[in-house]
């Protein structure tokens, strides 16, 4: 069941995100201090892009330079890829059939906004 749900994702929501979260990573390589927000950028595009069957968890070492590299993040690029998945999971539970794909892009709004002490982890 993942992988089915995994492959209509990707087909109707997750390779679109993916190129947001690839394009801010992109962008943030351009000037050589935000690099570590770019490869954060490139591992949450990673999990949008199939996130069925992985989850996210709190890094026990994530400390408060976590918090203080997450707000950043949200100036730079968090808020826009917030709204790209409220955006797609709006127009998801449209349909009876795209509601467990709509609800699955809410989740990822956190993640969008927060992803600096953050562990993507697969499920049992």
């Amino acid at each position: 069941m993942r992988t089915l749900l995994n492959i209509i994702w990707l087909v109707l929501s997750g390779f679109w995100m993916f190129l947001a979260y690839l394009l801010a990573g992109v962008l943030l390589c351009i000037p050589i201090i935000t690099i570590p927000w770019a490869i954060a950028s490139f591992r949450i595009g990673a999990y949008a892009l199939w996130p069925f069957g992985r989850t996210i968890v709190e890094k026990p070492t994530a400390g408060v330079g976590s918090f203080l590299g997450n707000v950043i993040w949200v100036i730079l690029a968090g808020i826009w890829l917030a709204i790209g998945h409220i955006l797609t999971g709006i127009a998801m539970c449209i349909t009876i059939i795209g509601i467990p794909l709509g609800i699955a892009s809410f989740k990822l709004v956190p993640v969008s906004l927060m992803p600096l002490g953050k562990e993507i982890v697969d499920l049992p």
